[in-house]
């Protein structure tokens, strides 16, 4: 109940638009979506930029991956590019509101968390998130859905080298039994409808070997919900 109200209070206040700095303003301020956010054609598998009217793009055709939907706000690229990073390793925890605003005027973001049981963030290592102090998609799932979010379900078990650094094969192989089910709350998963919620998508690898985990213990839908998708 407190921690509901200071929340609330705290959105209450005027902020400042982290991308033009205008004051007062959300977050991320309506000139700055209209510029910078507009929604373009993506693949609903994987949420690559696809022309008009194309629904899955080549890769995903041929191996489809085991996402029901993937939804992005924008692309990896100026100016979320650098706001996200520094969210993620500058010690910004306090963007995750903002982006989450940005997410839920993205298409169809809204329907999806409505629909879900559970919003599942993507888990740390344990060292990685010693080092870094938080994690960002479990800021990020709150925001979005507080009474959704369950940090609990999905474990990370594996620690693994930075994905971007990697090429695709090293990322694909690297994340074998990288996540888990926790056993004692694997019920919770057989049936449901999940959103699984991470900061960036590059190759998918990450997403996809926890979504495979997922679908394992009995998913029955699942939605990737990534802040922004590189190109």
């Amino acid at each position: 109940m407190f921690t509901g109200w200071i929340r609330g209070l705290l959105e209450a206040l005027p902020s400042q638009c982290m991308v033009c700095h205008a004051w007062p303003g959300q977050g991320v301020c309506e000139a700055c979506v209209n510029r910078f956010a507009q929604p373009q054609d993506r693949c609903r598998s994987c949420a690559l930029a696809v022309p008009p009217g194309v629904a899955q793009c080549g890769q995903c055709i041929r191996n489809p991956p085991p996402l029901d939907r993937c939804l992005t706000a924008v692309s990896y690229a100026y100016p979320w590019s650098d706001l996200i990073a520094g969210f993620k390793f500058h010690q910004h925890p306090g963007r995750a509101g903002a982006f989450a605003l940005l997410l839920r005027s993205a298409p169809w973001v809204e329907p999806a968390l409505e629909a879900a049981d559970k919003v599942l963030p993507m888990p740390l290592s344990s060292a990685r998130l010693r080092w870094r102090g938080f994690n960002q998609a479990l800021l990020l799932a709150r925001q979005l859905a507080p009474e959704k979010t369950d940090p609990h379900l999905l474990l990370r078990i594996k620690d693994t080298a930075p994905q971007v650094s990697l090429p695709r094969s090293e990322r694909l192989s690297g994340l074998h039994d990288a996540f888990a089910v926790d056993p004692l709350l694997a019920r919770q998963i057989r049936g449901a409808r999940l959103v699984l919620v991470d900061d960036v998508m590059t190759s998918g690898a990450s997403l996809f070997a926890a979504a495979r985990v997922l679908r394992a213990a009995g998913a029955a839908h699942i939605t990737g919900l990534v802040i922004a998708r590189t190109e």
